[in-house]
């Protein structure tokens, strides 16, 4: 019976189940319930112009994401983690601003459910992190994380996953120090490495093979700059990557830590 209520609720035209947000910020925790941040002192309706994941003009109503992040700094670091496993990595300074970009956590009501992300599939909801002028702080397309179910202060990817760093002797100013970077940016939400990283969604990227060492080097910019070029697969989830997104020398870094890392395989050893 369990399992039959949702169906059950939507064929008597009754809204779903209200969702909760965790906020595991330190030393204290807190949950948000859909009604509670609805009707949030400071929820507003915004319009998103070009919303990452819809790819169009989204109306929200939403709470500017700073007012729920009590007592964080902006030299921290936190973690946003979606009901499929993602994990964003973000530093806390951006979110915490008032512009001229602005975080801003878009609210599902369950009442008015958003479009879904495919036929198929479930909407960007319950809790979506969205800007309003992202353009104007260099915001990227993996800092819109949907589906968010938690929000968590953690230590910076450095202090938690040593696996990750290049090696000691590598300058500040080589190419892998910022493929590292961007890396954390773009690819760590999905992706670990050496076993290290907190997401559930795609492969390793250095266990048991990189893909410096199986990729020619024209296909794998390929790949990256559009999966479905090289593999045509109706389920596969890795977006694409154009220029606008990660320029060409940027990517130029990325590979050269990828390429960097296959010199440096960690396995963690198993009980």
């Amino acid at each position: 019976m369990r399992h039959c209520l949702p169906l059950l609720l939507i064929l008597l035209g009754l809204p779903l189940q209200a969702a909760q947000l965790n906020l595991e910020l330190g030393d204290h925790t807190q949950h948000w319930q859909t009604t509670q941040l609805l009707e949030h002192p400071q929820a507003r309706d915004i319009t998103i112009n070009q919303d990452v994941t819809y790819k169009g003009t989204m109306r929200y109503r939403a709470v500017p994401l700073a007012t729920l992040l009590e007592g964080v700094r902006p030299d921290d670091h936190l973690q946003a983690v979606a009901l499929d496993g993602f994990a964003a990595e973000m530093p806390a300074a951006p979110l915490l601003q008032s512009g001229p970009a602005q975080a801003w956590l878009a609210v599902e009501n369950p009442g008015q459910p958003w479009p879904p992300l495919a036929k198929g599939k479930p909407s960007a909801g319950p809790f979506y992190l969205v800007w309003t002028h992202p353009e104007a702080s260099g915001i990227r397309p993996e800092q819109w994380p949907f589906q968010v179910a938690t929000i968590r202060l953690l230590a910076p990817v450095e202090a938690r996953f040593p696996a990750l760093l290049p090696a000691p002797e590598v300058p500040a100013d080589d190419p892998v120090r910022q493929g590292f970077a961007l890396f954390q940016q773009n690819c760590l939400a999905c992706h670990r490495l050496n076993g290290a990283g907190d997401a559930q969604f795609g492969p390793d990227l250095n266990l048991p093979h990189n893909p410096t060492e199986y990729f020619q080097p024209a296909f794998l910019r390929s790949f990256i700059r559009d999966p479905q070029s090289l593999r045509q697969w109706p389920q596969a989830r890795m977006p694409g990557f154009p220029e606008s997104v990660l320029g060409e020398q940027e990517l130029d870094a990325v590979l050269a830590y990828l390429k960097h890392m296959a010199g440096r395989k960690h396995y963690t050893a198993t009980p």
